[in-house]
């Protein structure tokens, strides 16, 4: 299990015949291929090789199938990189492959919702206004204060039912059927997560966050594939806003709680941590896992559910009070209707084709989105001509991406694909390098309205601490996981 010197030993297994992809053979306890969306001129340049080696770990989960994949933004997180999506066979052994928390990341169900508004940008009268009342109204910031006044009746309601249950907070819906991933909706058995998670979210539904989280006003720059954006309804210079946030403190405690739970269970032993009732060994502490029908297995699964459903009501609260702000500013021909909201950080069950033979999976995407086809089962009707929206955030200076499924024949990467640009520094050196004030004139001076909590946000989100959203786009269309659709500039940015 040591991976001391597992990077100087996996170049010498690097297989690059497939365009876009960095597919390194598996070898050592590793189970299965594992596979970067990248080139190997960045991955030399990029960091400090942490993230490749969490992958190569990642690839000896128990009952793992297919390849690991790091999708086109990966980089280093909690046991598996960000931008990373592995799968488990649900019928591995007697009890199932695994299901880590780890794998699915702390902000369970963090995501993005685009919203189109039906103004271009020379119809908004006094767009520095209008920023301002948006931030007046979207509480940012890691405190979690600001969310709208619910019960805990109410929050009980939103745990179980989802986006079912906005009537009962009172707040109103911008999408229609099938431009919510899974509807909104994950079926739970019972709310059975800490009261210290529900206490951490009674507070902070309706609120952004910190960090990367962030709500952004966008003009459609570039339309790379018209015949796509014509059926989803989206013109050149039209306004976007995109919502990315996610479960809050309620989906951190309930992520936290199971991976201690999971963690004790391990006993060190010649460099792996093992399990010794299911027999697993794990190079990394950091992927503590569980058999997926075992009782622990099962107990995330559920509790994670109920995180998600928690953050889709959090965008959809969200959507709501950006409609009040745009409505106290605009007037009430203003309207917004939502493209999509798709999920990051996520377990799923899926069936996928896994060397040609159909596999039930338990699919972690952490950092990462569905990029499914049009043909697939499951893809919703609105998306059948077009494949499933796959919206790819870049930074607060150069822009996004919505991206599209194939319209035919799902992906090699479980249908998955990129969720933004992906870190290219860490926090601390982006805060350590950049000068906040700077950075803010350089946004000022391009036209780019921001509103930050605080200054260290300035640094630690500038757009030298992301990679170029263009290369990611390019490196994910490469590998056929996705394809461009409109490329998006931003004008106003509220961030935690």
């Amino acid at each position: 299990c040591r991976t001391t010197s597992m990077e100087p030993e996996w170049i010498s297994h690097v297989d690059t015949s497939t365009p876009g992809v960095v597919r390194i053979k598996a070898f050592g306890k590793m189970k299965v291929d594992a596979a970067l969306i990248t080139t190997m001129d960045e991955i030399k340049s990029y960091q400090d090789g942490r993230g490749p080696k969490q992958l190569l770990n990642a690839a000896q989960l128990p009952g793992i199938v297919g390849t690991a994949w790091g999708m086109a933004d990966w980089h280093y997180g909690y046991g598996l990189p960000i931008g990373g999506v592995v799968a488990t066979d649900v019928n591995h052994g007697d009890q199932g492959g695994s299901i880590s928390p780890g794998a699915v990341g702390f902000d369970i169900n963090c995501g993005v919702r685009a919203v189109a508004l039906n103004v271009t940008v020379d119809e908004i009268p006094n767009l520095g206004k209008l920023a301002s009342r948006l931030n007046g109204r979207i509480p940012a910031g890691g405190s979690g204060k600001g969310g709208i006044n619910i019960t805990e009746q109410q929050l009980e309601s939103v745990l179980q039912g989802g986006l079912s249950e906005l009537e009962t907070i009172d707040v109103s819906s911008y999408h229609s059927k099938g431009t919510i991933e899974s509807d909104g909706i994950f079926e739970i058995d019972e709310v059975s997560i800490s009261e210290r998670a529900k206490k951490r979210g009674l507070r902070a539904l309706g609120t952004l966050g910190s960090g990367n989280h962030f709500l952004e006003l966008q003009r459609v720059s570039e339309i790379a594939d018209e015949e796509t954006s014509r059926a989803w309804g989206v013109e050149s210079d039209q306004v976007i806003a995109m919502i990315h946030s996610g479960s809050r403190g309620l989906g951190h405690q309930v992520c936290s709680d199971h991976i201690h739970n999971l963690e004790m269970r391990l006993k060190q032993r010649d460099g792996c941590w093992v399990d010794e009732e299911w027999g697993y060994e794990l190079p990394d502490r950091q992927l503590a896992a569980a058999p997926i029908h075992s009782k622990q297995g099962q107990a995330y699964l559920n509790d994670m559910k109920t995180a998600a459903n928690y953050a889709f009501t959090n965008r959809a609260v969200l959507s709501h009070r950006l409609f009040l702000g745009l409505k106290a500013e605009l007037g009430d021909v203003v309207d917004m209707s939502t493209i999509y909201d798709v999920s990051h950080n996520i377990a799923k069950l899926e069936d996928h084709q896994v060397h040609g033979v159909k596999c039930t999976c338990v699919v972690h995407r952490k950092g990462a989105t569905r990029a499914f086809s049009g043909d697939n089962m499951t893809t919703h009707e609105v998306y059948k001509q077009t494949g499933q929206p796959v919206l790819v955030p870049g930074d607060m200076g150069r822009g996004s991406w919505i991206m599209a499924g194939p319209v035919n024949e799902q992906n090699i990467a479980f249908g998955s694909a990129c969720h933004g640009a992906g870190r290219a520094m860490s926090r601390t050196v982006a805060r350590n390098t950049i000068d906040p004030i700077k950075q803010k004139n350089e946004l000022d001076e391009q036209g780019v309205i921001v509103h930050a909590a605080t200054k260290n946000i300035l640094s630690e989100e500038a757009p030298a601490a992301y990679k170029n959203v263009d290369n990611v786009i390019e490196n994910t269309y490469a590998a056929k996981l996705a394809r461009p659709i409109i490329r998006l500039e931003p004008i106003a940015v509220i961030k935690g």
